[in-house]
């Protein structure tokens, strides 16, 4: 590698060598300081065409090799051409990309057997369990802080001085009570009734009269939750006895006597 001058990002480009499923765009991150370096950048592309693609024959590779000549840029815009590139010679984030994506499909097609069963970075011994989408998030940001206030205010949710708190608390309402799921389900409830709370008796006395309306309210809701909780219990019964409660009898296997 050396022999280019492309150093430690290039050592990395030989990684797809062993690492086939390596997303094309993955390594177009790393080649970045290629697009501005125009040394670094033409080197790029002669490692490419002389390790991996090998479009031309090596006594074809005289011009795209010819690194310092000031015709390398139409040497290298007959090559695009050549392996049908899609992108001109300015677009050259595209173009590597596209470069990159066909390197890793030659290699991959010169050695199915040995990359066929190959994982994607991305699988890992925890790939199996849900990322939690908040991680990522720098809670210190100012934006970050004002957007959550923000829709905080919007939804009426309690403030929290851990702002990804609040987001949290954000996300439960949104999935809970502003999906089309919930919002159809919302549509489809009756109008509720009034409800005379003095004539509910609690069952105990916190000493607060307050929390005593609170207790009896959620002790009413949490009976309708166990209503509906029945309700499907009772229909899965009637469910499963439709199917076990009426056997279908075959006469022709009975016999009479032994």
């Amino acid at each position: 590698f050396s022999r280019y001058g492309l150093g430690t990002s290039v050592l990395f480009i030989h990684s797809f060598t062993y690492l086939p499923c390596v997303a094309a765009d993955v390594l177009l991150s790393v080649l970045s300081n290629f697009f501005s370096d125009e040394t670094q950048f033409r080197n790029c592309i002669v490692w490419l065409e002389d390790q991996k693609i090998r479009h031309y024959k090596i006594e074809d590779r005289g011009n795209l090799r010819n690194i310092p000549s000031s015709e390398w840029p139409k040497a290298y815009q007959k090559y695009l051409q050549d392996v049908n590139c899609p992108f001109e010679v300015d677009e050259r984030k595209e173009a590597v990309d596209w470069l990159l994506g066909l390197a890793v499909r030659y290699e991959y097609g010169d050695n199915v057997e040995k990359y066929k069963n190959c994982q994607p970075l991305a699988a890992s011994s925890n790939s199996n369990k849900a990322m939690d989408p908040l991680v990522n998030l720098d809670s210190n940001s100012p934006d970050f802080k004002a957007g959550v206030t923000a829709l905080s205010n919007i939804l009426k949710i309690q403030r929290h001085d851990d702002y990804l708190v609040m987001l949290k608390a954000i996300r439960i309402l949104i999935q809970e009570r502003l999906s089309p799921e919930a919002i159809a389900k919302a549509s489809n409830n009756r109008e509720g009734v009034p409800v005379a709370l003095d004539k509910h008796i609690l069952g105990f006395d916190t000493g607060d009269a307050t929390l005593n309306e609170a207790a009896q309210i959620l002790r009413l809701l949490h009976i309708e939750e166990l209503r509906e909780l029945q309700t499907k219990i009772n229909e899965a019964i009637v469910a499963v006895q439709a199917i076990i409660a009426d056997p279908k009898t075959d006469h022709r296997l009975g016999k009479v006597g032994r």
